[in-house]
């Protein structure tokens, strides 16, 4: 893995640095629709582009979520970041994972939104199809982001949703990554972390669903905590945008003791 430095905007100067990581289907504007209502006194955030995404789209790479942490790290120590924590949106959920395993000591929080378990997802059959054929067809993209936000948004949205994934990803990298946040499971090297972990999961998604958050993040992580919003699918920043600053940055607040957050417009489930 060569050394690479990850195109980014900051936002705020708070002492809590911060970055975002964005997910398969979009570049660092998949954070756009929370930017305006941050709290930048507090947190100082880093929104990037991994490799094959928005400024980096030419940029050459393995696509790994692997190669991305070290590359997280880098920027960090180039941004002089000591400590730091990371939101990381299904994709990027998975990259904030792998810092559990390249970097635990600098890792402060992390809070996944949708995020894809460390265990990765198997694909088969028509599904894998569908997925690594959205490399280069644009139904398939709009079928997927359908599908899990619940059939319930509007068809200009989804188009909308499309079309920036088309024009901000290389179609090559963008295939390369499903192997790797799809196909990879590095479960054994996180498991057991002591990092507070949130997920937040949208009701309305069928794929990473409060369930599959139970059954992975919960289980693996002692410090984890679940946030279930009920009016989203795999998009909360879209789709959600307020209920996700909230409870992602009450999550960010909380002290060492990891005490409950207060009322955020989600459901929590505490852990076992």
């Amino acid at each position: 893995m060569t050394s690479f430095v990850l195109p980014h905007e900051v936002h705020g100067d708070g002492a809590h640095k911060v970055f975002a990581v964005h997910g398969w289907f979009a570049d660092r504007s998949a954070y756009a629709a929370v930017l305006p209502d941050l709290d930048r006194t507090s947190f100082g955030y880093a929104l990037v582009d991994l490799r094959g995404y928005g400024e980096a789209r030419d940029a050459t790479g393995a696509y790994t979520t692997a190669e991305a942490a070290v590359d997280l790290v880098e920027l960090a120590d180039r941004l002089g970041w000591e400590r730091f924590s990371v939101i990381g949106h299904s994709m990027g959920g998975a990259v904030a994972q792998r810092l559990l395993a390249v970097a635990p000591h600098r890792v402060r929080r992390i809070a996944g939104v949708s995020p894809v378990p460390a265990s990765g997802m198997p694909l088969a059959g028509e599904q894998a199809a569908l997925f690594a054929d959205a490399a280069h067809r644009a139904e398939n993209r709009r079928a997927i982001i359908d599908v899990t936000t619940g059939g319930r948004r509007p068809a200009a949205w989804l188009d909308r949703m499309v079309a920036r994934s088309l024009e901000r990803s290389d179609p090559k990298a963008f295939r390369a990554w499903l192997d790797s946040w799809a196909g990879e499971d590095f479960s054994a090297d996180v498991v057991g972390s002591e990092v507070p972990a949130l997920a937040v999961a949208g009701a309305l998604d069928p794929a990473l669903s409060p369930e599959v958050m139970r059954q992975t993040w919960m289980s693996w992580y002692p410090r984890a905590r679940l946030a279930v919003l009920d009016a989203a699918g795999h998009y909360a920043m879209d789709e959600t945008p307020l209920e996700l600053i909230r409870t992602v940055e009450d999550f960010l607040r909380a002290d060492a003791a990891d005490a409950p957050d207060p009322a955020t417009g989600a459901r929590e489930d505490e852990p076992a």
